[in-house]
């Protein structure tokens, strides 16, 4: 499938990857800034990177909750009565605070628990291992070296 660089209509679960970043390290999550619409999961294959997986190193990340049950009513996007996926506060408001842009649009001005509801906090207790906002980068953003390159499993609704 050739996407171009185009993403998912949100809100979507993203899983992204930079292929021989920095260092020649892959970088990879999985992100919920879009919203959420079904579990996923992301990880290395064994035997086809280097190293021993740790922390944020050639680990498995994602979200497995699933977020449409937990999902906030303004969050929401039903189908036919039913909740089929969970808008992030930025594709719900639309606001530069939520959206970290503006005046936002730096870590240290993008901070959830200044928001008038911390709905990335909802995101990160069900889903720690995702990205919950825009600059949720220090426990959302995984790397791995290849052997010499990395092969990857991405799964949907596990």
């Amino acid at each position: 499938m050739k996407c171009n660089g185009a993403g998912g209509n949100p809100p979507a679960t993203l899983a992204e990857i930079t292929f021989n970043g920095a260092g020649n390290l892959d970088f990879y999550d999985v992100s919920l800034v879009d919203g959420y619409n079904v579990p996923m999961t992301f990880k290395p294959i064994k035997n086809t990177f280097s190293g021993t997986p740790s922390g944020y190193s050639c680990t498995s990340c994602g979200c497995l909750s699933d977020l449409n049950n937990i999902c906030p009513s303004e969050l929401q996007k039903k189908v036919n009565g039913k909740v089929v996926a969970c808008l992030s506060a930025c594709e719900a408001f639309g606001t530069d605070e939520f959206c970290c842009r503006g005046a936002h649009d730096k870590p240290e001005n993008c901070k959830p628990s200044t928001w008038p509801t911390d709905y990335s906090k909802i995101f990160k207790q069900a889903c720690p291992e995702a990205y919950s906002y825009a600059y949720d980068d220090t426990t959302s953003t995984y790397t791995c070296l290849g052997n010499p390159q990395v092969d990857y499993e991405v799964v949907f609704c596990n």
